[in-house]
Formats: C-alpha cells, sequence, structure tokens
C-alpha cells in the first residue's frame, strides 16, 4: 500500500480570503515504511504573510521572492498523490488550501485524485478523549523524539507525522514472520510465512477475566466522561 504524509504551510488560516500554500511536504511510505521518495516544496504566494503565521513557521516573503509558484510545481505534485492515501493532521485544512489552489489551476478536489484520507487528529481524539492531541503532544506521548521542531515546517512536520502514524497503528500491521530456511542462511534473505494458512486456536476470556475487562472499561468510561469510543458504538447500535 502506498502513502503519502502530508503537510503544509501557508499565508494565514483562510483560503476562502485568498490565503496562500508557501511550503508543502510529503513522505512517502510503502506497506509502513519510508522510502525517501518524498517532495518538499517553497512556494511564493504573491502575498503577504500573516503576523500570526509567521510565527508560527518563521517563513518570510522575501525567503519566498525566487520560489516558484503553485502553477509551476502542480503537475509534479499531482502526479506524485495520484492515487495514493494520505495520511494528515487536521486534513480539512491542508486538503482546504489545496483545493482551492488546484481550483485556480482547474483541478478537481484532492478527494478525487486519491485512494482516500486518513485525519490522524481524528484518529488521536477517538484513541485519547479529552486529552492534547496536537503533533508535540502525540509526539510526547508515544515517544516520537521531536527535539528538532522550533518552528513549524511542513517536511518535518510530515516526518513526524509519519512516526506517529506508524506509532498510533501498531496493530494493523499484517500478522506476517520471517524465519531464515537453509538457503537463507547462507544467502541473508528470509522468507516470509502467512500465519493466515495456520488454523489457530480462540481463547475465551473466562468470567473472571470478563469482570476485570468490565472494570478497566467503566473505569476509562468515567475519566473521559462518557466519551469513549465503544460507547458511541454502541449508542449507534442500539
Amino acid at each position: 500500500m502506498r502513502q503519502i504524509v502530508l503537510d503544509t504551510e501557508t499565508t494565514g488560516l483562510s483560503p476562502q480570503d485568498g490565503d496562500r500554500i508557501i511550503e508543502i511536504g510529503c513522505v512517502e511510505l510503502v506497506n509502513r515504511q519510508r522510502t525517501g521518495n518524498n517532495r518538499h516544496y517553497y512556494l511564493n504566494p504573491d502575498r503577504e504573510i500573516h503576523e500570526d503565521a509567521l510565527r508560527v513557521h518563521g517563513i518570510t516573503r522575501e525567503f519566498l521572492a525566487d520560489k516558484p509558484r503553485f502553477a509551476d510545481i502542480a503537475p509534479e505534485l499531482l502526479d506524485y498523490l495520484r492515487g495514493a492515501e494520505l495520511i494528515i493532521h487536521n486534513a480539512p485544512f491542508d486538503l482546504g488550501f489545496l483545493d482551492a489552489e488546484f481550483a485556480r489551476l482547474g483541478q478537481g478536489p484532492v478527494r478525487q485524485l486519491v485512494r482516500g484520507v486518513i485525519d490522524t487528529l481524528v484518529m488521536a481524539k477517538e484513541m485519547w478523549p479529552g486529552k492534547r492531541n496536537g503533533l508535540d503532544a502525540l509526539c510526547d506521548r508515544l515517544g516520537v523524539d521531536n527535539s528538532g521542531r522550533q518552528l513549524h515546517g511542513a517536511l518535518l512536520d510530515a516526518q513526524l507525522l509519519a512516526d506517529v502514524y506508524i506509532c498510533m497503528t501498531r496493530g494493523q500491521e499484517s500478522l506476517v514472520i520471517e524465519v531464515r530456511t537453509d538457503s537463507a542462511t547462507h544467502e541473508g534473505d528470509v522468507e516470509p510465512i502467512d500465519l493466515s494458512t495456520f488454523e489457530l486456536p480462540v481463547l475465551r476470556a473466562n468470567e473472571s477475566e470478563l469482570a476485570e475487562h468490565a472494570a478497566v472499561l467503566a473505569a476509562l468510561d468515567n475519566e473521559s466522561q462518557g466519551r469513549t469510543v465503544w460507547r458511541r458504538h454502541q449508542a449507534l447500535h442500539n
């Protein structure tokens, strides 16, 4: 599976008010592994940068004066993103800006070009309701080193988000183990074995374990003040 972790920096908060993208960072994952086939663009927005935005990313209009415009890199970016699954933290923000930029060029919305979009902010809110779920908070929670993040930067943030996403979805790896064969011992290769071909025993919880599980869920439900994912799931299906 090919996934693109994407982040942008902008001149402000509202593409509807004419704010533009000034930086795009993309990190490619294939089968949950970084490939190094990344993309990074600084872009000339042809407009001033709001002071609040400047304090966030530190990118000045003077620095961007000789950089390409979005139209110059759009064909390459379209080709790079097409058919991939996007991973974005607070996806409506970045997609809103990308859609506005592509619309100026007569292109359709990004969701029509890609395989799908995963919003890691939505995921984090479901996993840790009531907690801080910004990128720095997730890095701290998951043990991702963000010590080099003094200011926001699209490529650095995309790299951090790639690590955060992999940590958040550890349980989604396929159930495959690798064992060495005699030939692999000599050649340094490994032969994968897919455990889906085996009939595995199902061990069901006993009454004591079920009671302990229910107590843990009740404690989590109480801590989150009834906003746990499973309660919402039950409400939808009752």
